[in-house]
């Protein structure tokens, strides 16, 4: 690396790329439609003649979708350029939504939001390569903490305002709705994306499943899951937890989990500005702050406003990740970015999955409505065990190269955790 380079690299922190605010909008359609659909399955599953748990497989294909798409599509989309695939991939979630709201047949829609996962997996994989790509090293984590924080908008807002709206022009309205949202960020993202310069786009087949052999890239997808999932855990089930254990009004439990969806969104902000100085002391606070929140939840849940702050605090500790863990999964894939990021929306979802599930099923124990959280804490405890090997793999990492400048040596630690 040229001493320029490192200048360049180093360079104090400026105002982020207009594309990025693009790309956070874009976030915030596809998590509004992940997380929406869960207020609006009993009039889905009335509408379509089907079950309210069979509708319920309408959120278990997406997460699969998710799971299974992401790096497939990031694999078989490697040489398009990435401003292409984007907007390919709001026009697949655009004609998802669309056969879905003209559908009566359940199948059919189930079909449909398999696509609709697919086309958001794609996106958030790409989208985060091209956000860290256009803020540069030194901003990638803040890049990913403002594009995230599209996720936590969707939590604050988009799911609240759809299951209203929805109650006012049905699920198909809804879906209707996101479908004309996506043509016209489909367009304005084609407009204003910027075009890759030639060559940038070709990566090999190679390269891009190398990263598969990157030990410490897998620790992050492992870590990823586990925290992920462990706070997931107890807010899939949070209102249970609120009023039966709590007391609290099932009125006021809107208003509570607006309050989890700031905290998620200050939480991604946060997360991205200090990330970029302390990546893995980040992923730690992450992970700790977590597992700490989770484990007072247990014994203090039966009082209002210790529990009101800890949900708030939840969400604060628990979204963070998503602002770390995309950047260093890129630094560690670095000859797959995308692909590196496609792992990272999979693990994600792996550990919504399987947290849960287990959270379900703790809750159906003799745990009761604290079985959720108990299952997030040891989630959360136990991603910190891939973290400690990230951190001693740190500590007995092979000394720079001699002909490296203390510049190059300085940026290399910070850069590469």
């Amino acid at each position: 690396m040229s001493s320029s380079a490192v200048k360049s690299l180093a360079k104090p922190k400026g105002r982020l790329p207009f594309v990025v605010l693009l790309l956070a909008a874009g976030t915030f359609l596809m998590s509004t439609t992940e997380f929406v659909i869960a207020g609006l399955l009993p009039d889905m599953a009335a509408d379509l003649n089907v079950s309210v748990s069979q509708a319920g497989l309408l959120i278990t294909a997406f997460a699969v979708g998710m799971i299974v798409g992401a790096p497939t599509i990031s694999v078989a989309t490697m040489r398009l350029p990435k401003r292409l695939t984007l907007v390919l991939s709001l026009l697949l979630f655009a004609v998802g939504h669309i056969v879905a709201a003209i559908s009566p047949v359940f199948e059919v829609v189930l079909i449909a939001r398999v696509l609709t996962a697919l086309a958001t997996g794609a996106f958030l994989s790409v989208a985060a390569v091209v956000a860290t790509s256009a803020a540069g090293p030194s901003n990638a984590s803040r890049a990913m903490g403002v594009m995230m924080s599209g996720m936590g908008l969707a939590i604050v807002a988009g799911v609240p305002l759809g299951s209203f709206v929805g109650q006012l022009i049905g699920w198909r309205g809804i879906f209707w709705a996101l479908a004309v949202l996506a043509l016209v960020a489909a367009v304005i993202i084609g407009r204003f994306a910027p075009a890759e310069e030639a060559g940038q786009q070709s990566i090999s087949l190679r390269s891009q499943l190398g990263v598969l052999r990157s030990g410490k890239l897998w620790l992050v997808l492992l870590t990823t899951a586990l925290v992920s999932g462990g706070f997931l855990a107890a807010y899939s089930y949070i209102s249970p937890l609120l009023t039966d254990r709590t007391g609290i009004d099932e009125a006021a439990v809107p208003l509570l989990l607006v309050g989890f969806g700031i905290g998620a969104l200050l939480g991604t902000v946060v997360a991205g500005r200090t990330g970029d100085r302390a990546p893995l002391g980040t992923y730690f606070g992450i992970a700790g702050g977590s597992a700490l929140v989770l484990l007072l939840l247990i014994p203090l849940s039966p009082f209002i406003v210790p529990t009101a702050v800890l949900v708030i605090l939840l969400g604060f500790t628990g979204m963070g990740v998503t602002a770390i863990a995309t950047p260093l999964a890129v630094r560690f894939g670095h000859s797959g970015p995308s692909l590196s990021a496609a792992l990272t929306v999979s693990a994600f979802n792996v550990g919504i999955a399987a947290a849960t599930w287990l959270a379900g099923v703790a809750l159906d124990s003799p745990l009761g409505t604290t079985g959720p959280s108990i299952v997030g804490a040891a989630m959360a405890i136990a991603g910190l065990i891939p973290l400690l090997v990230l951190a001693a793999m740190r500590a007995t990492r092979r000394t720079p190269a001699p002909e490296q400048t203390d510049a190059e040596k300085t940026l290399e630690r910070d850069l590469l955790v």
